[in-house]
């Protein structure tokens, strides 16, 4: 069943995985890095090559999620109701528990790895490397996004006839910041470095919306937020 909330949540999540602070400071530099160009150059005629690649960059990843999302919905909407339900159990003990993990309550071994961009070739085409690179990305997690993505995809799980949108949303929601910060890749990197103690606060309390939203698809009760999203917009008419 399409959920508005779940939607947002996977927006937020993009959102939340770009602000990563095992991410976020090194994408100036990057994105610059693949655009064949310095962050100094990124501030000035450099500037629209870097945006350009942030675009084949985006698109790279969101083919990804986009495909993973028909594969989910294909594969998992055709599985019978009485499957589906215990799908959803299952989605919700595995949100829970990246929710944990993002929360700083619980460690997870396989997560803890740390992961880095390095570029090794490249194609005559720096477009076509930062599309490759960015359906790559969407393969080689960080520990911090890794958890964020798992949630996702156990909301996924759980909704079937929803992973498309999901996966979409949460594609959405990583890829315009990557696109701001593409444009402005020099400024960014100042005022991402001025900020950076105080993104893991951001992955805690997502980690906690997460853990909320796990319960709530474990007890089948995830129809209570949309159900009160009507209640209150009913009030408000009246």
């Amino acid at each position: 069943m399409f959920n508005e909330f779940s939607i947002v949540v996977a927006f937020v999540a993009g959102l939340v995985s770009f602000l990563s602070p095992c991410v976020l400071p090194i994408i100036p530099g990057f994105l610059a890095y693949l655009a064949g160009s310095s962050l100094a150059e990124s501030e000035g005629g450099k500037r629209r090559e870097v945006f350009l690649n942030s675009v084949y960059f985006v698109v790279g990843f969101s083919l990804v999620f986009a495909i993973l999302g028909v594969l989910l919905n294909t594969i998992l909407s055709g599985v019978a109701y009485g499957a589906q339900a215990w799908m959803s159990r299952i989605g919700g003990v595995i949100i829970i528990i990246f929710g944990l993990y993002l929360a700083k309550l619980i460690k997870i071994p396989f997560l803890e790895r740390e992961y880095k961009f390095s570029v090794k070739w490249r194609f005559k085409s720096r477009y076509l490397t930062s599309m490759l690179f960015g359906a790559a990305f969407a393969a080689g997690w960080t520990p911090c996004v890794g958890a964020v993505l798992g949630g996702i995809l156990g909301l996924a799980a759980s909704q079937p006839g929803s992973a498309f949108y999901l996966l979409f949303a949460y594609a959405v929601g990583l890829g315009i910041p990557f696109l701001i910060v593409g444009f402005f890749a020099g400024h960014a990197s100042s005022l991402i470095n001025k900020y950076a103690g105080g993104l893991r606060y951001v992955s805690i309390a997502f980690g906690i919306l997460l853990i909320a939203l796990g319960v709530l698809i474990f007890t089948q009760q995830l129809n209570l937020v949309a159900n009160f999203g009507f209640l209150n917009n009913l009030v408000l008419s009246n």
